[in-house]
């Protein structure tokens, strides 16, 4: 843990309890709270915040909108999944769960750790560990400044240059970890082409229009990230 954070934490348990899954927690009475979905929900909030500054600092003669984009690609779970696999949180994952990875669990665990490091350190350290070990390291920012990752609007200009009608239908919303996921597919001139399900509608559809774009030999695949 001291070769992953640069220092050793007073309290090891909560670091720990970052690289727990909910799908490998134990019920325990005198920790009921056994995974880390509560440090993941702190730590989401903390990075985004400090990605927001960072790239304040960075860029500024830039926008709101370009800032806002910056910040989605940094933040999203495709690049924190990445970032998690560069850190090698995956041995740290395999160590603390029994359940079976999957390349979301590394995101999650990017927040989680995030979270933990704020309640162990606070803001102005967490920031320091955030930019130097994490965003100086693993992201390339001038390689996203180029990537276009709005596959909706990529696959619309596409359809239009092609003569092709191109439309978004919801084929399921359930419950999923008590939260409402949504199911879409992408109609190209009223044909299924690719689906995807996402906790959020418009993610859901950039993912599906990147599938199909993937399918429609637009877009060269990449590995999936499962969900």
């Amino acid at each position: 843990m001291h070769s992953l954070l640069g220092f050793t934490p007073s309290s090891l348990r909560i670091f720990k309890l970052a690289f727990a899954h909910k799908s490998s927690s134990n019920s325990d009475k005198a920790f009921p709270i056994q995974n880390n979905e509560r440090l993941e929900y702190l730590g989401d909030a903390v990075l985004g915040t400090i990605v927001a500054e960072y790239l304040f600092k960075k860029y500024p003669n830039s926008d709101e909108g370009f800032l806002t984009k910056m910040r989605s690609k940094i933040v999203k779970r495709k690049s924190l999944n990445k970032i998690g696999d560069k850190m090698g949180l995956d041995m740290l994952l395999q160590e603390y769960n029994s359940t079976r990875l999957s390349r979301s669990m590394l995101g999650n665990a990017v927040e989680a750790l995030v979270g933990a490091i704020y309640l162990e350190c606070g803001y102005p350290e967490t920031k320091r560990y955030v930019i130097n070990r994490m965003l100086r390291k693993y992201v390339d920012i001038h390689e996203l400044e180029r990537v276009d990752d709005n596959y909706k609007s990529q696959l619309l200009e596409w359809c239009q240059k092609n003569g092709r009608s191109v439309a978004y239908k919801l084929l399921a919303r359930y419950k999923f970890e008590k939260r409402d996921r949504f199911k879409v597919a992408v109609m190209i001139n009223g044909e299924r082409v690719a689906t995807a399900d996402d906790f959020n509608k418009k993610s859901a559809e950039q993912t599906a229009s990147e599938k199909a774009m993937v399918a429609l030999g637009i877009l060269l695949e990449e590995e999936e990230d499962d969900d």
